[in-house]
């Protein structure tokens, strides 16, 4: 049985019966979990607060779920716009971005941007931070959502609430910003 069918039987058997919800808990928490630190690096505990808050809205909200969306797609954008709206409210800083996470989104846009290999990743993680750390959230959210959590346009539309083209747009420009960011810092890979 595929991912996206399983996902329609578990809110189909959540609506029928509430104790079916936890299924859903199970099969999303960690990854949610994971995507709330990533977009915020709030401690484990705030992250736990907002994930268990994410949770009672997407039970609330089950009836309204939109069958033509993937349903990872649909709990991601809650989880999104919960994430931000807490963060905003409590302007907890959203800067501190692992350096596990560096590495991974160094790796990737290294690759699609020709940079040069280098063996310490460590330093190559500082070195992302930083260049992180002066993209606008706007674009800081696209890089984390492809990259991180490996969604695709589609669903980073659907997370996002915004066009397709102007995901691609996005996406586009944190790159252009990035590499612009590289040669201001006169920073080399």
């Amino acid at each position: 049985m595929d991912k996206q069918k399983s996902d329609f039987q578990l809110v189909k058997a959540t609506l029928e019966d509430a104790d079916n919800f936890a299924h859903i808990i199970a099969k999303y928490e960690k990854q949610l979990f994971v995507y709330i630190k990533r977009l915020t690096n709030i401690s484990n505990d705030d992250a736990e607060d907002i994930l268990q808050e994410v949770f009672i809205k997407i039970y609330e909200n089950l009836n309204d779920f939109d069958e033509s969306l993937k349903f990872s797609s649909w709990i991601y954008r809650i989880a999104h716009n919960h994430t931000i709206s807490s963060y905003r409210k409590n302007k907890k800083s959203s800067q501190d971005i692992s350096l596990e996470d560096n590495e991974i989104i160094y790796d990737k846009l290294a690759s699609e941007l020709n940079l040069h290999e280098e063996t310490d990743k460590k330093l190559l993680a500082a070195k992302v931070k930083k260049l992180l750390l002066k993209l606008d959230e706007k674009y800081r959210e696209v890089l984390i959502l492809k990259y991180l959590e490996d969604k695709d346009y589609t669903e980073i539309s659907n997370i996002l609430k915004k066009p397709m083209g102007t995901i691609a747009t996005l996406m586009n420009r944190a790159k252009a910003v990035f590499r612009k960011t590289i040669t201001e810092n006169n920073i080399t890979f």
